[in-house]
């Protein structure tokens, strides 16, 4: 009689079921998402079950990845690598999983001719390691040359912006995403770059507005709308209203219409004394993250401050970072707060709404990005795009390489590894050559997006490669094999990091699953009662 060991509801699937049950479920998430892969890539429509009018229209592989729901444990392994890349490099994302899911298509093969796992993992292990040797040959470095860098930057902002919604105007957000890096100094910090969408226009009528922060707030009513010099700015997170007692649980009982005037007037006065000492701070702007009622505002108009209430709560921390100022809450010692500073507060307007804009800020990293378009799904998906790209540009700040794209580094790694297998002895050779083929799949499904015929572009560009002409991949405007290297006019260049990033990710994580030989789940959770 067989012993129960597991509780009951549990269940377990063994050997090659559980392999296979791996397999699958790793290799549905690639196909879901390799028909999103490179500059042909197709869109989905992401929709909520519970709101039909809450949906997002993106070709991003981090946003589909997370907005969908598997009970597969191989397939949350490929959804969470996805995470982790946009997390770490911001692009990349869609090629970690269709990498990651045809290495495990080729390892199924494997599985099928009798190869144990562990002899295939040995095998992808040594693999990894010579494609890696290969893309750091393969790689260039400019940074020593600020011009050559800076070109190096627009060709790979340009390749990330090549499978989006912005690649018709890729040169014009390519520089934008350019110039607003380059103003951080060497720093990753994002939080110096806002961007602020807005209906209406084309996505070419964005802009970069390079000295200046832009706050989507208005002015209080009878304040200054002009400010210039030297502005010093309080940034606070208090209370600014009169009409409650801020007693937990008070109740306040009065016999005349006279008590309740007293109770008024007291709060006023206590307000009025709030008000002054701000303003003893001698200050020329206040921005509250809360509400600032009437008589407080009238406060301020009078004495000629500006005041700025409900300022959302990111937009309150990145203002305060850019002026150089701290959030305030007490206001009793004078000087005590650290105030930011500009040198001119106006208002302006972008399409039919108001904005505040300050300029000639104290931290020169800042800068705003205005995103125009069509409708807010445009504005999100463009606002996606650039965030991907702005992304792979600060972490160029630290690894300044860069690699061939297109399908190139690819071929070039693969390449390595098909040298390398030929002089390796045993089983592993099998798996290092199915590794090379997973690697070739990447160009290929590039092809079959564009509609091309990729069996006969990709033998192509292995035969160039074969003969030494490392610089050659796919050109997807005119279907052919091209020169994307500096020599050529295609100039298609990736980041380094991205390309190291996605090739280790992919690699550990078919690995890990290939490693699998038993999945027991557990009993569902019974409800009390």
């Amino acid at each position: 009689m067989p012993v129960q060991v597991f509780e009951k509801g549990s269940s377990e699937d063994r050997g090659e079921n559980a392999r296979l049950s791996s397999f699958v479920g790793a290799i549905a998430i690639c196909d879901l998402v390799k028909s999103t892969l490179g500059p042909k890539g197709m869109d989905k429509i992401l929709q909520s079950g519970s709101n039909p009018e809450d949906l997002q229209i993106t070709n991003d592989g981090a946003t589909i990845l997370k907005s969908i729901y598997v009970d597969n444990g191989a397939a949350k392994v490929l959804i969470d690598i996805s995470k982790v890349q946009d997390d770490e490099v911001g692009d990349g994302t869609t090629s970690v999983c269709v990498l990651a899911g045809e290495i495990l298509r080729e390892g199924e093969k494997l599985i099928g001719q009798q190869i144990h796992p562990q002899t295939i993992v040995r095998g992808w292990r040594e693999a990894t390691d010579v494609a890696r040797a290969a893309l750091v040959k393969a790689a260039t470095d400019h940074s020593q040359d600020e011009e050559a860098f800076k070109k190096d930057l627009i060709d790979v902002a340009r390749t990330t912006l090549s499978s989006k919604i912005l690649t018709q105007e890729k040169s014009l957000f390519a520089s934008l995403a350019v110039d607003a890096v380059l103003k951080l100094n060497g720093s990753t910090d994002l939080e110096h770059i806002k961007i602020i969408k807005k209906p209406g226009g084309s996505l070419k009528d964005s802009y970069l507005d390079r000295d200046g922060f832009l706050l989507e707030k208005k002015i209080g009513v009878g304040c200054p709308h002009l400010l210039e010099g030297d502005i010093k700015i309080l940034v606070a997170n208090t209370p600014m209203d009169s009409d409650k007692v801020k007693i937990f649980g008070s109740r306040v009982k009065a016999d005349s219409t006279n008590k309740v005037a007293e109770i008024e007037a007291a709060e006023r006065d206590k307000m009025r004394r709030k008000c002054e000492k701000i303003l003893s701070h001698n200050i020329n702007v206040f921005v509250n993250r809360q509400l600032i009622y009437n008589l407080p505002e009238g406060i301020f108009a009078q004495a000629g401050v500006m005041s700025i209430e409900h300022a959302d709560f990111d937009g309150i921390e990145r203002l305060a970072l850019v002026t150089g100022g701290e959030i305030a809450s007490t206001f009793d010692a004078a000087g005590s707060i650290r105030l930011g500073s500009c040198k001119k507060v106006e208002e302006i307007i972008i399409g039919e709404d108001k904005l505040i804009r300050f300029s000639g800020l104290s931290k020169p990293e800042a800068c705003t990005i205005v995103l125009r378009g069509a409708s807010s799904h445009v504005l999100d998906e463009a606002e996606r795009s650039l965030h991907d790209a702005l992304c792979v540009l600060s972490q160029m700040a630290q690894e300044k390489r860069t690699v061939l794209g297109a399908g190139c580094s690819e071929m070039i790694m693969a390449k390595a590894i098909d040298e390398a297998a030929a002089k390796t002895s045993g089983k592993q050779a099998l798996a290092m050559e199915a590794f090379a083929h997973a690697l070739r799949q990447i160009p290929s499904i590039i092809c079959d997006n564009g509609g091309y015929d990729a069996s006969d572009l990709c033998t192509k560009l292995r035969a160039c490669h074969a003969l030494g002409q490392n610089t050659m991949g796919l050109d997807m405007k005119r279907g052919q094999v091209a020169d994307v290297g500096a020599s050529g006019e295609l100039k298609i260049t990736e980041s380094f990091k991205v390309k190291e990033q996605v090739l280790l990710s992919a690699s550990e994580a078919a690995e890990m699953i290939m490693r699998v030989d038993e999945i027991i789940r557990r009993a569902p959770r019974q409800r009390e009662g």
